[in-house]
């Protein structure tokens, strides 16, 4: 007799992990994690197998890979459900999305409307469209970059339109992201970039004030029909600052907010979103906004925080794909915390007193979890491992501290 539905998850990072517990939280049922690199964070588990595939992110190896499995697997499990945690997964997906539905269930929009959605550039033209806010931006291509007149004033914020091209290139001082003080710091970094070999545009956007608590993240599931049925927003109290993992995630609350939720949703429906979305915000207290960052075509790194704060991730898949189920939308306005680093971490650098009593509130009350730690999954070996990933945050956060100030 067949089983019912295995996931089968692309990556074996921390995001990997979140979706396969997020299943086993659930469903009680191991998941199969493939990747190029065997990562600490999904090894040794007892929730999920990992199967190692050398150059994955080659779009013909992933396909090949990936039909191989589908025909082996069908034979065990009536449903597969086919998950990307990075862009480079994501891509070959839906490029060859006839090929692989044969096998698997895909929760991914059309290529067309991912497309738009990943690049920046075009994601701010959609914003313009439906009224939803973002931060001034000046986009820099190949032909006017020694001609950059800026509309407004430094310091800005400079980033590639293009994730995945940009992931393709390395660079002495390269950057997830930049904070330009200058116009000479500003040519530099643009020069920089395309003398790489870099072939899409640069985004550069005026630079919202604020420390790492102006931070927000927004996740939603979008059912196979287009329609939203889950949403679930968290505040960031603390992010990583180091050169290449600035931006990732260290602790968030999870809240609500209806008209962040009214606003998104209706985006969403209205071009038929299908599948997880991933949304970063900031609070511009300037003129009290939130403003749009990026959309990622997936789950986020930190998105067990949703499912922490009871809005499961797996089960609104399972409840779409496999049961067939229409149910009411849910929307989070649970507070909970959830941590990628020590606890010890947050006394030393979040600096509002009013977020990190919050917080230590939460901490009191049990009400907070890691994505990595999990009573079903503590074998020796990898609560080791797991200690040594988190540990590492002291050093890191001593050479990259947080500004005290509103200069994040």
């Amino acid at each position: 007799m067949k089983e019912k539905f295995l996931p089968i998850i692309l990556g074996t990072d921390a995001n990997a992990y979140g979706l396969a517990r997020s299943f086993n939280d659930k469903y009680n049922i191991k998941s199969l994690a493939i990747g190029s690199f065997p990562l600490r964070e999904t090894r040794n588990s007892k929730i999920m197998d990992v199967k190692i595939v050398s150059n994955l992110a080659d779009e013909k190896i992933l396909l090949d890979t990936l039909l191989k499995l589908g025909k082996e697997y069908k034979q065990k499990y009536d449903y597969l459900i086919l998950l990307s945690c990075a862009e480079w997964y994501t891509d070959p997906i839906v490029n060859n999305f006839e090929q692989l539905s044969k096998y698997y269930i895909l929760p991914f929009m059309n290529k067309k409307l991912k497309d738009q959605l990943e690049d920046k550039e075009s994601f701010y033209n959609i914003c313009e469209k439906y009224n939803l806010d973002y931060p001034k931006t000046y986009i820099v291509t190949n032909q006017n970059k020694t001609n950059i007149k800026l509309p407004f004033d430094f310091p800005v914020a400079l980033k590639a339109s293009n994730s995945t091209l940009y992931s393709q290139i390395n660079f002495e001082g390269k950057e997830k992201s930049y904070k330009i003080n200058n116009q000479t710091q500003l040519e530099k970094t643009v020069n920089q970039i395309f003398e790489a070999g870099y072939q899409g545009h640069i985004v550069i956007q005026d630079f919202i004030p604020g420390a790492d608590d102006t931070m927000y993240v927004l996740n939603c599931y979008s059912n196979k029909e287009g329609k939203v049925k889950m949403m679930c927003l968290g505040r960031c109290i603390l992010e990583e600052h180091s050169p290449y993992g600035i931006g990732n995630y260290r602790a968030i609350i999870s809240e609500g907010n209806k008209q962040i939720y009214e606003k998104i949703q209706h985006f969403l429906e209205d071009i038929k979103y299908i599948g997880f979305s991933n949304f970063d915000l900031k609070y511009d207290y300037r003129d009290h906004k939130y403003k749009l960052f990026e959309i990622n075509i997936r789950q986020g790194r930190s998105s067990y925080f949703t499912t922490a704060a009871g809005l499961n991730m797996a089960k609104y898949l399972v409840e779409d794909y496999i049961l067939n189920q229409n149910n009411e939308t849910e929307y989070n306005y649970n507070k909970f915390l959830w941590l990628h680093t020590p606890k010890k971490i947050l006394d030393k650098y979040v600096y509002n007193p009013e977020v990190l009593n919050e917080a230590k509130k939460l901490i009191k009350e049990k009400k907070y979890a890691y994505t990595l730690i999990n009573k079903k999954d503590n074998s020796l070996t990898r609560k080791f491992w797991i200690k040594r990933i988190y540990n590492k945050d002291y050093g890191t956060f001593k050479l990259y501290p947080p500004k005290k100030d509103d200069e994040k």
